[in-house]
Order: C-alpha cells, then structure tokens, then sequence
C-alpha cells in the first residue's frame, strides 16, 4: 500500500497536487461529496487530539465515508496488553484507511508494516507530524502566494515538535527559504538533526532567544507550545512553560504581510489579543488542514496498487532511543535505514551510534 509517514514520502509534485485538489474542494466541495461512499476511515488515537482527530474525520465524513475508531488507548485493547501490530493486523481488516495517532516515536511505520491498507501517520510522540504540515503549506501557500524565497520563525518547542521537524522538512526542499529558530537552549534543535537536515543541504538557519530579535524580518512567524507531555523531568517544564507569549505589541513593527501560523493547542504563547489581527492564520490552518486531509485520502486510494519503497534492513543493532516503538512494543522487528550514508533505527530515525 501507499501510506504516508513523513512528509518526505510525497515529492515536490505530490504535494503541489494536494494543494491544488485541496483549493478545488474547497472551491468546489459539490464534486466531492460521495467519493468514499462506502468506505471506512479508522481512526486510531492512542494519544489525546482535537483537532486532528475531528479534522479526519470530518473531512472523510465530507467525501461519504462512514468512521470508526478510538480516542485513547484505554478504549482499545492495548489497554489489555495487546500488542500494536496486532491492533493494526486486526483494524486494517475493517477498514480501508487507517488515521494513527501514537505517543512512540515509528509506531506509524510499524502500524504500515502490518496493515492491509493505507496507514496515514496522525503525530508519532516527538517524531513527525506529516498531516499538520500539509495544513501548514497550504495556508502559507494561500497567504503568501509561495513556498519559497521566505524567512520563517519556528518559536517554541523545537527539539520535541513534531510539526516543527516535518514543517522544516517540507520547506527545507522549496528554494531560497531561511529558517530562524527561536527557543531557550534546552528545547533548540538536537545538533543531529541541524546537521542533517540545514548543514548538509546548505540551507541558510540561525539560533536566536526572543522574537523580538527577528520578528520584523518574518514572512512566517510559526508559533508552537512547549508540550508538558514530552517532558520526563516536570521541574524544567515548570521553568520553560512561559518561555514566550506573543502580543499585539511584538508585532506592531512587523511586516504587514508576515503571516502568523501554530498548529494548535496554543496555552499561553500566543495572547488573544492577537486573534484579530489580519497577520494571525492559525484559525484559517484548521480548515486547511481538513481540506488537505480530504485530499491526502483521496490521493492514497488512487495509489493503491503502487508500494512504498521501505528501503530498510534487519539489524542487530538496538535503538538507543527510549521512546522508540521498538524499545516498547515486543512485537516490532529492528530495522535500519540509511540516513545520508549513516545507519539509523527506520522507526524514529535516531542514528545508531
């Protein structure tokens, strides 16, 4: 099956095509209307969602499908012990497309080992987050009229944003773009993955504290929330909660065209008084989102029959990495991928050392 686990798995053409049959839905939602007469969506949140979960849903309602699924795991069987891949084993026999939310890093690429159908990966714990980020170029293709030649803020919770890692990996491949990467040390960007991601591709970035420093340079300034969820040690959330808040006076001096996203939940990062501002899209990214999503499962049922080329490998070699759908569930093999010539977990990409 074709699924989508990282956002990296639909080349350029791809999600220009998305973006396209998302603005003809939305255009033209009459076309849509009985597309997945029919068929089922299963929606499998093993982790707490607004947003995502009602979006995918919703959108596969919209095209005539009928859903079913969970919005934690204690609703499903895990809560007994089973293991995920039997989950999906079982599930992929139900449905025809399965929308997964899961707290390990990879347990969308292990659910897509074991599935009978396309697997859309939901939000894997820190890993990746590919559906925010069709969200995400949708509304910034829609307001700024591109997808290149821009300078991004990314403020926040970098180093366990999942949205942040699959955002600046869709940008990243358009032309020109220059990231600023806002966020106290402790939540920057692991060094791996500057390197990996901005080093070697010579992509322009610079680490900076405040928003103030950079904001009126912005095209997109995208704002995220310091996730208490991803934290083992609660003390340094407690000391990093309000790190930010953005007010209507930070970005008085901004460009009238800077575009402000976050992919929501906000707390406390962005101030209501924001809200009203022409500059704020992230309301307008929830709908995007749902229109992408329409399009995103529409796509996969076209591609049924073309296999996503898992280039990976057994290995002997263990994930050091705790949150790793490997090191949780005793049914999930070690596979390796490589990752520009080095060896790394396939699930959550960490290199082994």
């Amino acid at each position: 099956m074709r699924h989508l686990i990282d956002v990296t798995d639909l080349t350029i053409e791809e999600l220009d095509f998305l973006m396209e049959t998302a603005i003809d839905i939305d255009e033209h939602s009459e076309k849509y209307a009985h597309k997945m007469d029919g068929k089922i969506l299963a929606a499998l949140f093993f982790e707490p969602s607004t947003r995502t979960r009602l979006s995918f849903e919703a959108a596969f309602i919209k095209l005539g499908g009928n859903v079913i699924g969970f919005d934690n795991s204690v609703a499903s069987s895990t809560a007994k012990g089973e293991s995920l891949t039997d989950t999906i084993k079982t599930v992929s026999t139900y449905a025809d497309i399965i929308a997964m939310r899961h707290f390990l890093e990879g347990a969308a690429f292990a659910g897509a080992l074991n599935s009978n159908c396309p697997v859309i990966n939901a939000g894997d714990g820190g890993h990746c987050h590919p559906t925010q980020t069709l969200a995400d170029i949708l509304t910034i293709k829609r307001e700024t009229g591109r997808l290149n030649n821009l300078t991004i803020g990314i403020c926040g919770d970098l180093k366990y944003g999942r949205a942040v890692h699959s955002l600046i990996n869709a940008l990243a491949r358009y032309k020109n773009n220059k990231f600023i990467l806002i966020s106290p040390p402790e939540l920057k960007l692991c060094d791996a993955y500057v390197k990996q991601v901005f080093d070697e591709n010579g992509i322009n970035y610079e680490f900076c504290r405040s928003i103030e420093e950079s904001v009126n340079n912005l095209d997109i300034l995208y704002m995220t929330r310091i996730q208490r969820e991803r934290f083992d040690d609660l003390s340094m959330y407690e000391r990093l909660k309000n790190s930010f808040e953005l007010n209507c006076d930070m970005i008085k001096n901004a460009k009238p065209t800077m575009r402000i996203l976050h992919p929501l939940p906000r707390v406390t990062e962005i101030n209501t008084n924001v809200d009203n501002d022409p500059r704020a899209a992230y309301f307008k990214q929830v709908k995007n989102g749902m229109l992408m999503r329409m399009a995103l499962m529409l796509f996969l049922f076209k591609q049924r029959d073309i296999n996503n080329d898992f280039d990976i490998a057994d290995t002997s070699k263990k994930c050091i990495n705790p949150k790793c759908v490997v090191n949780a569930e005793r049914s999930v093999k070690n596979y390796q991928k490589d990752i520009n010539g080095k060896e790394a977990c396939a699930y959550c990409e960490k290199e082994f050392n």
